[in-house]
């Protein structure tokens, strides 16, 4: 393939897979995967190799896995030469005297229509804000974090009333992600795009994601909390505590609706209460969540009906 040079590419989760396989499948030389450490996952703490390397190892493709970047393993040739990065959801910062390596630069694949959603968990912040659009960027990457000059980038408004789950927007920019990879690469590397700083008077940011993050809040809108329990499934998951006579039990919320009613009496942010449309209701800041699935830590999900007979005592408590 002309002008075809060697690329390192870093990732980590399945994220990335679509970008790494397009590039195998249009014949780009992958001189490398670059990808974080096996980690021990579940209950059962079994050591799991990331995604990246398992598909890497499949294609023949050399996998390094270093705890920390170095430059002089670049250098010295330690890790294997190339003339570009391309990185995914890599989930470790790399070096500014790394980026400044190869030739072509590094470019990073960004789930977002950056300079909207800088940082670690831009799919969710898409979602839980309620934003009308997302895309993915493909940037040049420099010191700073998602800062760096876009070389392309690809947007689609996110569907009305935007009951779109964190599972399936994250499918949909993977594959945008690595289909506007392969549009733009060959320009970018004969030297065909000049690359555009984002607008940092448009910039936002989203945090790192906690499992305590997860804690719903109930005097906030059902809207608001409702969004949460998409953007949030399903790690880390939007939960919330039952103070049962048993005593604390954590529960958490899978499906919901938001709808406008509240229980006729009155009540806290967080009453439990049911109507003849919907058997499982909680009373937020404004509205109610109409839970449609749930369970008990540890258990298995469950629709609110059932979940009622078998924890009638749920109605009428007030969750924290």
């Amino acid at each position: 393939m002309k002008n075809n040079p060697p690329i390192l590419f870093f990732g980590t989760p399945e994220f990335a897979l679509p970008a790494l396989e397009a590039l195998i499948k249009n014949g780009y030389r992958i001189a490398a995967a670059i990808t974080r450490p096996d980690e021990r996952v579940g209950r059962k703490q079994i050591l799991t190799p990331p995604p990246i390397k398992v598909a890497a190892e499949r294609y023949n493709i050399p996998v390094f896995q270093p705890e920390r970047l170095d430059a002089r393993d670049f250098v010295s040739g330690k890790i294997p030469r190339a003339d570009l990065f391309i990185v995914a959801a890599y989930g470790k910062i790399i070096p500014v005297d790394i980026l400044k390596l190869p030739r072509l630069g590094a470019i990073n694949i960004h789930p977002s229509l950056l300079p909207r959603w800088r940082g670690p968990s831009p799919i969710q912040a898409a979602i839980l804000h309620g934003d009308i659009q997302t895309g993915v960027t493909i940037m040049q990457m420099d010191a700073q974090m998602d800062h760096g000059p876009a070389i392309a980038a690809s947007s689609f408004p996110l569907p009305a009333p935007g009951k779109i789950t964190y599972p399936e927007l994250h499918d949909r920019l993977a594959k945008l992600g690595a289909e506007l990879l392969i549009k733009t690469l060959s320009r970018w590397i004969t030297g065909g795009i000049i690359p555009v700083p984002q607008d940092e008077s448009q910039a936002t940011y989203c945090k790192l994601l906690t499992k305590d993050g997860g804690r719903i809040d109930w005097t906030k809108p059902a809207d608001q909390i409702e969004r949460m329990v998409r953007a949030y499934r399903p790690w880390p998951g939007s939960w919330t505590v039952w103070k049962s006579k048993s005593g604390p039990r954590r529960i958490r919320i899978e499906e919901a609706d938001a709808i406008d009613d509240a229980p006729p009496a009155g009540g806290a942010a967080g009453m439990v209460w049911q109507n003849e449309l919907h058997p499982l209701l909680i009373k937020s800041g404004r509205g109610s969540l109409a839970v449609k699935k749930l369970r008990l830590e540890g258990k298995s999900p469950t629709d609110a009906a059932s979940f009622l007979r078998g924890h009638p005592a749920l109605l009428g408590a007030i969750l924290l």
